[in-house]
């Protein structure tokens, strides 16, 4: 089967190889228009935002965007329809607010200019690194301290990824007073980034020796557009410029600061710092900890547990120096002074910080124990020295072996930590190094190139690209034909041609011909960043299992402290009035002493840290095998949501096993069923609708007809829309930019089509509903043209002029591939699928017996779709929501688990939870079972962290020993209490070996050719 799908590679990259003879040898683009150099105001932009009120639902986007870029100089405009807003970048010489407001208004909205919102954001998110948590307490206490700050609108700290994410108003707070009150908890911040989308370089600049030097080039960088922030760091010589890629880009950045003082100053970038390198720091830290604590324990142990059943050694240890006190004593508590107050001082710092703001964490359990065990065996030393009788025993090895064993789990908990997080690290290493740039003459002829640094790329750059390098970054082919493999960034293993005109993702490797690529989103807005972010967040995002574990290790601590003085008191006194046999006694001890070991045991043994981490170091390896799989799950709500999908039916399975088949027969009838709600037209269709058949009613050229309906279509951004305008290009002279008459009062009726005055003729374009609203007589011919087209699952498009029916378009869209076999995967899972969707009845209806699915749902509006959602959700319900559309928007957001199509819109893939890549229907059951498969690891991981104190805590009290003798001494306490976090985080690891579902295996995805 690999040999096959490489030989079909093969051959197709062949057969281009042979139709790139019609080349041209050398690129040619259009020729640019000559700009003056005195006079170059097309590189001014503005950004203006404007509320627009009136915008029912997400379709009325299409007229005010569309209305808004015919006006000149207008660069981008956004609309927000669910905030009513649209932003929009100009060229404040060519328009301006008050035009742009009017436009708005002559589309049929209010529009009203929001003064400087878009220069000061009401909302800003900051990311922070923090080092030193250990457990959930400290996470949940840097939580509280930072809700607590006016300003703060939410708050999330990770302890698996070691870092905050912080919405706040800056109107009331800085993010540096955010870093302080972080390190006023006790804990190390460090500022990652501060805003959304904003693209951040740093400059290394040479010939700086004064401080006026460098207040000079932050004058000269702060004047350009698009600046947002300027940082200098004048000791390393090192500049940190926050900008929008729109208006600014780092060769600016370095002409302007190389232009200053004639030259006297040279800026480059500055030198890659390693992805991991806190990590790194941290796990060398680590490590240098545990290797000095190693060479003064062993010394330790071997004096009070080797050493001492050797004849000749044991008379030197046992010399007396002072009055009882011996050589062993002495020299054991020199070795173990520098590992409990140096080398554990952060145990000290820890439990400091912790106690100062009232809480209790894993520092203040481990500094108990350890300073129990030392200070006792300090006083057992001072007490020899001044008795000549007193026959005491020291515990020295005790808090040095614990301390050395909690140092050797640390650096084995953040060696696997790190390995969680390699999915990050393997997606922001896909973008190249280097890049290379071309420059083009005012003909579009390339006259020289330069290979630069990939973070010097701007936007409208033209960048080289030979075959087998890394596309360096987001854009579209200008020049050349190839095949790239963009399996890294969507998980679809077959390479994709590229051609004039496609689009390209940064990241991805081109294979077998040069391409010439325009970039159009670089640094923070490409799509691979956007990708990193998106897993980045995910990570971040509490499952809501993870408030157990929060609730839990609010009384964690504070309750082992009192179990373990319980047990020390219990076994102390059980001593005192000889409640057990003196023989219980190991001869070394008396029974305090042994009653303080058990209760140092109960302190140390006690793991907070394996429940802190059960649920997040799950959550990042489910995630971050997702995204390799081409499916983006947006946190642990999302996965919590989408395991509920398929739960059901597996309970049902095994009561189905275990129980009489009368009990499970009346269980499941009063239980919900799941159900997966499918969108039609991009999820279960490919999405590209083509034009198939045309019957005209009306005496007129086919040509003339189409230009009256593109023109009506043009401004309108449904799919069903372009299919009839690609196809009316296909009739006029220029095919490549034709020029439609004007369309006059045009308006899209939501969910029925559109209707404009073209030539001074009324024009209406949409289904049958609409011609009834507008009493259009519907002809017996154009009747029978829908009953035809509907029963062979195509949409028929009535067109009507002058308000006489002049036509009728059929329009097809294929089915997916793999879409019928997904469907029945769905049913033997026991999983309700339905069809929800705009068109008409006959068509959703033969779509639907085509792919299996039995419910339908037509003629939907967008809001009906989210009405649809809430009624299933009242009937008891679990609802997928899988859509690709803006008019989907409110159903996915509405679900309880929406999945978005990659190939969708950029509203519906920001209103959903899981995003599908590879825009196959197959990752649908993929995202449902690898949710299954990670609940189920937070759920062993919680059994087993639960289990081992469950067992741990009264084996370390002494709940054996009455019966078996055995006991279990403080240092393998501590060291058991260590692995318990280590495996933890190595059970979650397992889930990077997951596999999807063999039953995809054998889905034979036939492709689908469009003319």
């Amino acid at each position: 089967m690999v040999m096959a799908n490489k030989s079909q590679a093969s051959s197709l990259i062949c057969n281009k190889c042979i139709g790139w003879g019609d080349l041209t040898p050398s690129p040619h683009y259009p020729p640019t228009p000559k700009q003056s150099p005195k006079n170059n105001v097309e590189g001014l932009q503005a950004k203006a935002l404007f509320s627009v009120i009136g915008m029912t639902d997400s379709t009325c986007a299409g007229p005010v965007k569309k209305a808004i870029k015919r006006l000149p100089g207008i660069h981008e405009a956004v609309v927000d329809v669910l905030n009513n807003r649209t932003q929009v970048q100009y060229n404040p010489t060519l328009v301006n607010e008050e035009k742009i407001c009017e436009t708005i208004e002559n589309v049929g909205f209010q529009a009203t200019l929001i003064k400087d919102d878009t220069n000061e954001r009401s909302t800003q998110v900051c990311k922070i690194r923090i080092n030193g948590m250990t457990c959930t307490s400290c996470s949940s206490t840097i939580e509280s301290a930072l809700q607590a700050i006016s300003g703060v609108q939410k708050a999330q700290v990770a302890l698996a990824t070691e870092k905050a994410e912080v919405h706040y108003n800056p109107k009331f707070v800085s993010y540096s007073q955010l870093l302080q009150v972080i390190d006023s908890t006790g804990f190390e911040a460090t500022l990652i980034s501060n805003g959304d989308n904003i693209n951040k370089i740093e400059l290394k600049v040479d010939g700086v020796d004064t401080n006026h030097s460098m207040k000079m080039i932050e004058k000269s960088l702060q004047v350009l557009p698009g600046v947002q922030e300027i940082v200098i760091y004048p000791e390393l010589n090192k500049v940190s410029i926050s900008y929008e890629p729109d208006m600014a880009g780092p060769r600016t950045f370095i002409s302007v600061i190389q232009s200053i003082e004639s030259g006297h100053f040279k800026a480059t970038i500055y030198p890659r710092e390693g992805r991991e390198t806190g990590r790194q720091q941290e796990i060398k830290q680590y490590y240098r900890f545990f290797s000095w604590s190693l060479v003064f324990t062993i010394p330790v142990f071997l004096t009070s547990m080797v050493f001492m059943y050797i004849p000749g050694i044991k008379t030197v240890l046992d010399a007396k120096l002072v009055n009882m006190m011996t050589v062993g004593m002495l020299l054991r508590w020199e070795l173990s002074t520098p590992v409990q107050f140096i080398i554990g001082r952060r145990f000290y710092i820890g439990a400091y910080k912790a106690l100062r703001h009232g809480s209790a964490n894993m520092d203040v359990l481990i500094a108990l124990g350890t300073n129990s065990a030392y200070f006792y065996s300090v006083y057992s030393v001072l007490r020899a020295t001044s008795s000549r009788d007193f026959n005491g025993t020291d515990f020295f090895e005790t808090s040095s072996m614990l301390i050395t064993f909690i140092l050797l789990g640390k650096y084995l908990e953040v060696l696997a930590k790190g390995k969680t997080s390699e999915a990050i690290v393997k997606l922001m290493d896909l973008a190249p190094e280097t890049a290379v740039l071309l420059t083009l003459d005012d003909e579009g002829k390339v006259i020289s190139e330069q290979e630069i640094d990939s973070r010097l790329i701007q936007k409208n750059d033209v960048i080289k690209t030979i075959p087998g390098a890394k596309v360096a970054s987001d854009g579209y082919v200008l020049w050349g034909e190839s095949h790239v493999n963009e399996s890294m960034i969507t998980g679809e293993a077959r390479p994709v041609a590229k051609r004039k005109g496609d689009t390209v993702i940064g990241g991805t490797v081109n294979q077998n011909g040069v391409l010439h690529i325009k970039a159009t989103r670089v640094g923070s807005d490409s799509a691979l960043s956007q990708i990193v972010r998106l897993v980045e967040s995910a990570q971040m995002a509490k499952a809501p299992v993870q408030k157990f574990a929060d609730h839990i290790s609010k009384y964690f601590v504070p309750l082992v402290i009192l179990l373990s003085f319980s047990t020390w008191l219990a076994w102390f006194l059980a001593g005192r009035f000889h409640s057990y046999p003196k023989s219980w006694i190991p001869s070394s001890m008396s029974s305090f002493e042994l009653a303080l070991q058990f209760g140092i045991s109960v302190m140390v043994i006690a793991c907070p840290c394996a429940l802190g981490l059960a649920t997040p170091t799950a959550v990042m390896v489910g995630t971050g095998v997702g995204a390799s799989q081409g499916v983006l799950i947006k946190g642990g709500q999302a996965l919590e949501s989408a395991h509920k999908v398929y739960c059901n039916y597996l309970t049902w399975e095994y009561l189905h096993f275990r129980l009489p088949p009368w009990i499970t027969g009346a269980a499941m009838a009063a239980s919900p069923v799941n159900c997966i709600m499918f969108d039609k037209t991009g999820t279960l269709t490919v999405g590209k609708p083509v034009v198939v058949n045309t019957r005209l009613l009306k005496n007129m050229e086919l040509r003339e007809f189409y230009v009256l309906v593109a023109a009506t279509e043009v401004n309108s951004e449904h799919p069903l829309a372009k299919a009839i305008v690609e196809y009316a290009k296909k009739l006029v002279e220029d095919k490549e930019n034709p020029a439609w008459p004007e369309a006059r009062d045009f308006i899209s009726i939501t969910g029925n089509g559109v209707k404009a005055i073209v030539h001074n003729k009324e024009i209406i374009v949409g289904n049958k509903s609409l011609m009834l609203d507008q009493k259009i007589a519907i002809p017996i011919g154009a009747e029978d043209m829908l009953a035809q087209a509907e029963g062979m699952a195509q949409t028929g498009i009535i067109v009507s002029i002058d308000r006489e029916v002049a036509g009728v378009v059929a329009i097809s869209d294929p089915l997916k591939p793999g879409a019928k076999e997904v469907i029945s995967i769905l049913k033997s899972m026991k999983i309700k699928s339905i069809v929800v969707t705009g068109d008409n009845w006959g068509t959703a209806n033969s779509i639907a017996k085509e792919v299996g699915i039995e419910n339908v749902i037509a003629e939907a509006k967008p809001e009906d779709k989210a009405k649809k959602v809430k009624e299933f959700q009242a009937s008891g319900y679990i609802v997928t929501m899988v859509g690709d559309g803006i008019n989907d928007s409110p159903a996915l957001v509405a679900a309880d688990v929406g999945m978005a199509i990659g190939a969708g819109t950029d509203i519906a893939i920001e209103a959903a939870d899981i995003v599908l890549m590879k825009s196959n229907l197959e990752d649908v059951i993929t995202a449902i079972d690898l949710s299954r498969k990670t609940f189920t690891r937070i759920r062993l991981n919680y059994i087993w962290a639960l289990g081992y104190n469950l067992l741990g805590i009264p084996i370390a009290a002494g709940a054996l020993f009455p019966f078996t003798g055995f006991r279990l001494p403080p240092w393998i306490a501590g060291a058991a209490m260590a692995a318990s976090s280590v495996s933890v985080v190595c059970s979650s690891l397992l889930l990077k070996y997951y596999k999807r579902p063999q039953k995809l295996n054998h889905l034979e995805l036939h492709g689908v050719q469009i003319e």
